[in-house]
């Protein structure tokens, strides 16, 4: 076997950035896929530190990436989740009106420093 599967579809790595966590997250979001980020997100949620999601190199993002989004932002305390989003993840977040709920920041750099704050 050659690992190909839901690892070539959805890469998520977790490293800490002094007091934030960040959470990258590369491929295609779905409902096959989802578990892998939702398992990061609720272990990551724990510690009560700013939370960043780097969703740049996210290609898709279905209605079970929002669902894992909604359910992080509402497990984390006020304004602790932040989100780098894709045009593939802003666009289904904007229509959804989940932007009103997520912090959304356009670069990584922004989230961190605004996470630092």
């Amino acid at each position: 076997m050659s690992g190909e599967g839901t690892s070539r579809m959805l890469d998520v790595t977790v490293r800490a950035e002094g007091s934030t966590t960040v959470i990258t997250v590369s491929g295609e979001i779905d409902i096959a896929s989802v578990p892998h980020l939702q398992s990061a997100l609720e272990q990551s949620g724990r510690d009560g530190n700013p939370l960043v999601v780097d969703m740049t190199n996210v290609g898709f993002m279905g209605s079970a990436g929002l669902s894992a989004l909604m359910v992080a932002s509402e497990a984390a305390k006020p304004a602790l989740l932040r989100v780098v989003a894709s045009d593939a993840v802003r666009r289904p977040i904007e229509v959804t009106g989940l932007d009103k709920l997520l912090a959304m920041f356009p670069t990584l750099d922004e989230a961190l420093t605004s996470a630092s704050n």
